[in-house]
Order: structure tokens, then C-alpha cells, then sequence
């Protein structure tokens, strides 16, 4: 497999249709439906908000221009409100650029012009249903990343408090794993800064502009470092989906070689990811 877009729906996943104009959320309903995709239907923004907490969908596909009650633009703002892993894209006939604006400024994933062809509204959503999934993996990957600074500060204080002397090496060792998280978003690893949601880094106070896939390939190598991670297990935990070792090496190893050369580019950091032959990759620091 290839990082190409296809347009089939990705298992389990849930779209909410909302337009006024029930000609119009049947067309697109039965046009995801036949890709494969769950549906559920809301005929303003405030039934729309109302479905979603009840059913948290992956994607909601929404017309702007609403007569009554909220329209496209302000069920967007709500929905970030609540949740910002859930992905919005936004339909309308009457395209204007200050919508658009509006709509990419508050983190509309994409802005569909009526009428929109079954094709064009299939790949926008199976972009937005992976776009969604990989903002969950990242958080999941965070609250492992939590748990284990839990689990490690806790063994240590057990031991201290049980008696037990512990070595110098074994407290540089957690002083080496320690892992800084800002209310703001931002994870601090030695020399490495993530800033989670914005596919950015930087080393040593330079920056550098990831990709999707580079940004979270790094963050699960992040969150469980310390030790080898297979490619197998790196496509199906960044990548969604599970193919053999032979297969994963070759849909690794690009992101890999793109990810050691960006980070060559700011300070011959490329070391950082250290590739074990035959086993995977596993996470370094310049401090290790």
C-alpha cells in the first residue's frame, strides 16, 4: 500500500450530513453510503449539535447557508468549542472569499463549491475521516505518554520512600525520560519541541514544518521510547492500517529518510531517529 487517497471509507467510519434541503442531504448520504460510510442526518445546526452528542461522528459535512438558526460557519465555531478533533468541511452554491477565510481561520478542513461531485465529496471526506483519526491517535499517544511519567515518578518514590537506594544511573535515566507538557500544547523532550496539532518541531530553538505522517510517526516514537518499534507496528499505530514487516519497511522508511534529512538540515540532528537493522526505529537524544 501507498500513502495515495482512495476514496472507499475507512472501517467504522461516521459522517453527519447537514443541509435544510432534504433532496439534497439524501443525494449526499446515499453518495457516502455506497463508499461504505455510516450516515446521520441533521436538517439545521442545532439538531446537527444536538446528534453529535449523542454520536460523535468523525466528520461533519454541513451547507453553510442555513435560513434558520445557526448556519455552516457558527456550527463549525461550535463544534471546535468542543471537540477539535472533529473534522468539519463546509458546502455552499454561494462561494464568497471572506467565508472561505472565515471558515479556514476557525479550522474548516476543507470548502466544497455546490454542485460537487460524488468523487470530489468522497475524497474530501476520506481526507477528513483520516485527518480526525490521526488528531485521536495523538492524543491517545499523549495520555500514554502521561500515564508513563505517572507510572516512572511513582516507582520512584516508592522506592525512596520504601528505603531503597536508587543509582545515580537509574536517576539520570528518568531525568533523561522526563517529558514536559504545556497546557498550550506543547511537548518538550531534551533538545526537541512538538507543538501538537500544527505538524511542527523544532531543535534547539529552530523550527521545522513536518507532515502529517512525519509529525506523527515522531510523536509515537516519542511516546514510546526507550525502546524498538517495528515498522509493522508504525503503520498500523500513524498509519491506520496493518501490512506485513516487508511492506511496512517500504511505507516507513521515505517518512523516515524525509524526517532524518529535515532534521540534518537544522543542526545535523538526524541521530535522533536511530535505525535498528532488521527491527525498526526507535527514538535518540544528542544527550543519550
Amino acid at each position: 500500500m501507498t500513502d495515495s487517497m482512495n476514496d472507499a471509507a475507512p472501517e467504522n467510519a461516521l459522517v453527519l450530513v447537514v443541509d435544510d434541503e432534504k433532496a439534497i442531504r439524501y443525494s449526499v448520504s446515499r453518495t457516502l453510503q455506497k463508499a461504505g460510510y455510516e450516515v446521520i442526518e441533521a436538517s439545521s445546526g442545532e439538531e446537527a449539535l444536538t446528534l453529535l452528542a449523542e454520536h460523535p461522528a468523525d466528520v461533519v459535512l454541513t451547507d453553510i447557508r442555513m435560513p434558520e438558526g445557526l448556519d455552516g460557519v457558527e456550527l463549525l465555531r461550535r463544534i471546535k468549542a468542543v471537540d477539535t478533533d472533529i473534522v468539519v468541511i463546509l458546502m455552499t452554491a454561494y462561494p464568497h472569499l471572506s467565508s472561505a477565510v472565515e471558515a479556514l481561520r476557525l479550522g474548516a478542513h476543507d470548502y466544497l463549491i455546490k454542485p460537487s461531485s460524488g468523487q470530489d465529496i468522497r475524497m474530501s471526506v476520506a481526507r477528513g475521516v483520516e485527518r480526525a483519526r490521526n488528531l485521536r491517535r495523538r492524543r491517545e499517544l499523549l495520555d500514554v505518554i502521561r500515564n508513563n511519567l505517572a507510572e516512572l515518578s511513582k516507582s520512584a518514590d516508592d522506592k525512596m520512600n520504601g528505603g531503597i537506594v536508587v543509582s545515580s544511573e537509574a536517576l539520570s535515566r528518568s531525568r533523561d525520560l522526563a517529558v514536559d507538557l504545556s497546557p498550550e500544547g506543547v511537548m518538550t523532550l531534551g533538545p526537541l519541541t512538538i507543538f501538537l496539532g500544527r505538524y511542527k518541531i523544532s531543535i534547539d530553538g529552530q523550527s521545522i514544518e513536518l507532515t502529517p505522517t512525519e509529525f506523527d510517526l515522531l510523536l509515537y516514537l516519542a511516546a514510546h521510547r526507550g525502546r524498538v518499534v517495528s515498522c509493522h507496528e508504525l503503520v498500523r499505530e500513524v498509519r491506520g492500517y496493518g501490512v506485513d514487516e516487508a511492506e511496512a519497511r517500504e511505507v516507513i522508511r521515505p517518512h523516515v529518510s524525509n524526517l532524518r534529512r529535515k532534521l540534518k538540515e537544522c543542526g545535523d540532528y538526524e541521530d535522533l531517529i536511530i535505525n535498528v537493522r532488521g527491527i525498526g526505529y526507535r527514538l535518540n537524544t544528542p544527550a543519550e
